[in-house]
């Protein structure tokens, strides 16, 4: 909880960013959890060498629903806080032409958010599947081999899905501070 607070305390002043702290938990939680359920169960089926269970956060509709969802609340609360006229003049201020240029970078900050959790999980995932086909091939040596490789890759995968929780919930402050706080 106190690390959630930190982040939160980082990007701005308690008093407005107090109320997204159970969002805050709840976000790294749920990407933290997301992240490890396809680590110690990636199960896969010898004949096809299909993947049938996977993190679902290596699932793009999963990471960009987050990603959505983040940035309409960020637009909910700015708009909440600050009112109507307030917060939309921020599009176009310093000048009325710049409002095609912050859509773009609204549309910019949901995809690179939510395609930022997914390619890092998907790709450790990816990797782990070769491994693991490795660890199945027919020759003893093949699974010894691959083996060692594939626990090196498991301690990793757990410090990437650790750090992209951290990176998610710190980047939904970042937009939240930028929407709701009055001198941004």
């Amino acid at each position: 909880m106190d690390f959630v607070k930190n982040i939160i305390k980082s990007n701005m002043d308690w008093k407005d960013g107090g109320k997204f702290h159970i969002l805050g938990i709840s976000l790294i939680m749920y990407v933290f959890v997301g992240n490890m359920l396809g680590l110690p169960f990636a199960i896969v089926n010898k004949g096809t060498h299909e993947l049938w269970w996977k993190s679902p956060t290596a699932d793009p509709v999963v990471t960009l629903t987050l990603a959505v969802m983040v940035v309409s609340l960020s637009h909910y609360y700015g708009i909440k806080q600050r009112g109507f006229g307030a917060y939309s003049k921020d599009y176009v201020q310093p000048y009325w032409f710049m409002l095609p240029i912050k859509l773009i970078e609204e549309l910019a900050n949901t995809l690179t958010l939510g395609l930022r959790l997914y390619g890092n999980i998907f790709a450790g995932e990816v990797l782990l599947t070769l491994l693991v086909g490795g660890l199945a091939a027919t020759s003893f040596l093949g699974a010894v081999a691959a083996f060692i490789p594939t626990m090196i890759w498991q301690g990793f995968s757990i410090f990437i899905g650790a750090i992209q929780a951290f990176v998610f919930v710190m980047l939904t402050m970042v937009y939240m501070a930028h929407k709701v706080s009055h001198d941004h």
